[in-house]
C-alpha cells in the first residue's frame, strides 16, 4: 500500500517539472539558482528528460502488477540511459551543466540512474521482491531531489527537508 501512495504521489508531482531551488540575496530579493539558472535549451531537455521518466515510472506499475520482467527490465534500462550527462550535449552545454548545478543535484540524478540500473538488473533475474525495493528507492529519489531543488513548486516538500534535518 505504501509503494501505491509513493506512485500517487510521483503522478501529481512530477508534470510541473521546473526545478531550482529558489534563494534570496541579503536584501531579500530573489536569486535564480540551479536548475533554474540553465540556459533554456537545457532546461528543456531537463523537462522532456523527467517527462520520460515519469512515463517509464508508470509503465512499471502495471508491467510488475502483470508479471511483465521483461518489459521493467527494458524500461529500467531505458532510464538508466536516460542520463541527461550522457546525452548527445555539446561542450558548452557540459560545461554549462557542470558550473551552474549543485552537486548535490548532479549527484542524486546519478544515484536515481542507479537505483534504475538495479531495477534493470532485478528485472532481468525476475526478482520480485528487489524490483519493488528498487521501484519504491527510485521513487524515494525522486521525493528526495524534489524536495531539495523544486520546492518552489512542490512547497508541501519543504517541510520535509525541515523536518529531516530537526530529526537527526
Amino acid at each position: 500500500m505504501k509503494i501505491i501512495i509513493r506512485i500517487a504521489l510521483l503522478a501529481v508531482l512530477i508534470p510541473t517539472m521546473s526545478y531550482g531551488e529558489d534563494k534570496h540575496n541579503h536584501e531579500g530579493n530573489e536569486i535564480t539558482v540551479g536548475v533554474e539558472a540553465l540556459s533554456r535549451d537545457l532546461r528543456d531537455l531537463l523537462s522532456q528528460e523527467m517527462q520520460s521518466l515519469e512515463k517509464g515510472m508508470m509503465f512499471i506499475i502495471p508491467a510488475y502488477n502483470s508479471g511483465n520482467w521483461g518489459d521493467i527490465e527494458t524500461t529500467g534500462g531505458k532510464i538508466k540511459n536516460s542520463y541527461i550527462l550522457k546525452q548527445n550535449l555539446t561542450e558548452k552545454q557540459v560545461k554549462e551543466l557542470h558550473s551552474v548545478l549543485p552537486h548535490a543535484f548532479i549527484e542524486k540524478d546519478q544515484r536515481f540512474h542507479y537505483l534504475s540500473g538495479m531495477l534493470e538488473h532485478a528485472a532481468k533475474n525476475k526478482k520480485e521482491e528487489l524490483i519493488n525495493f528498487y521501484f519504491s528507492e527510485m521513487n524515494e529519489s525522486c521525493l528526495g531531489c524534489h524536495s531539495v531543488f523544486a520546492t518552489h513548486r512542490f512547497p508541501a516538500l519543504s517541510s520535509k527537508e525541515k523536518e529531516a534535518e530537526h530529526s537527526h
